[in-house]
């Protein structure tokens, strides 16, 4: 059953003399307790897909097409609609982890005020128990709730506004390049811990990002975005096992080797159009080392393939050959 269901969406950044088109036409389900993956380069749109989901575009933007969470539309809600879904069932984790944590306020109460928020009628003592309870959950001690944001480190920190996004236990948790900051190791660490928590708490994953190996280690599917149209979507291991899509070779191709001699690394020509004056054709064709006349002059549809599986490219096959 589709927890998520994105309906011909589109978000267009209205300025006084242009309009920005962010977000183009975008459709995909996403199922119960699935991980997803939204992939591309920056400006690719995929954080503008996420505000649109948590309802915190600006008032410039506009919004056509149609969300449904849970089976209720969420685009067409009032603002406090949907703040009963927000982070009670629809929760996220953003990038930078100290933005979201108050500098003069020790962690510990600062999550007891959340909590209180929404359960007004919770003691101290209850609040507290679930906050340590988060705090466990996260791997964190329980000394950290008397401490302040300064003292944490950056591992530590997204670790807090993880358990803070766990809160009221979810559905959906959206993540928008949540571990980007971090190092190597602490950020494998806590993709470890997430993926664990999703299978203990029943949550299903949004994961944005540009990092196509996350992504791949992750995720069970993947949805690569380029200038605000999806060009591919389907189950991690038919996308990246057999990628389609120019963009998605191109993406995949620009990872180096770990193994084998070494190698020049691929890098496309060219960079992202520009959002206010978009191709007539297909929107990589400009950088598209394999686009033919026809890319150039005519907007590709999507070619179905099973599994779910969609490929936005005039020169993709008729049929999966999986």
């Amino acid at each position: 059953m589709s927890l998520l269901k994105i309906k011909n969406a589109s978000v267009i950044y209205q300025m006084k003399n242009v309009e920005i088109h962010a977000v183009n036409d975008i459709s995909f389900n996403v199922e119960e307790q699935e991980s997803v993956g939204i992939v591309g380069e920056s400006g690719s749109g995929k954080s503008t897909l996420a505000t649109m989901l948590l309802k915190l575009l600006p008032q410039s933007a506009l919004v056509e097409g149609n969300c449904y969470f849970d089976g209720k539309e969420i685009l067409n809600m009032t603002q406090d609609e949907f703040n009963e879904l927000r982070w009670t069932q629809i929760a996220t984790v953003f990038q930078k982890s100290m933005n979201a944590l108050s500098p003069v306020h020790r962690i510990g109460k600062q999550m007891m005020r959340i909590y209180k928020v929404h359960f007004p009628d919770s003691s101290n003592e209850e609040a507290k128990k679930r906050v340590l309870e988060l705090l466990e959950m996260v791997n964190l001690p329980k000394r950290v709730f008397n401490l302040y944001q300064h003292e944490l480190s950056g591992g530590m920190m997204q670790r807090v506004s993880i358990a803070l996004s766990l809160m009221f236990n979810p559905k959906l948790l959206i993540m928008d390049e949540a571990t980007t900051a971090l190092d190597v190791i602490t950020e494998s660490q806590i993709l470890t811990e997430i993926m664990d928590l999703e299978k203990k708490l029943k949550i299903t994953r949004l994961m944005i990002t540009h990092d196509m190996s996350i992504v791949a280690n992750t995720c069970k599917k993947v949805a690569v975005m380029y200038a605000g149209f999806l060009l591919e979507y389907g189950f991690v291991v038919d996308v990246i096992g057999n990628p389609k899509h120019p963009y998605t070779i191109g993406l995949l191709k620009s990872f180096p080797e770990f193994k084998g001699e070494r190698t020049e690394i691929y890098s496309m020509a060219g960079s992202l159009p520009d959002l206010s004056q978009l191709p007539g054709g297909c929107v990589f064709a400009p950088r598209c080392e394999y686009a033919i006349k026809q890319c150039f002059e005519e907007r590709p549809p999507f070619k179905v393939y099973k599994n779910g599986r969609k490929v936005m490219c005039h020169l993709a096959e008729e049929e999966d050959d999986g």
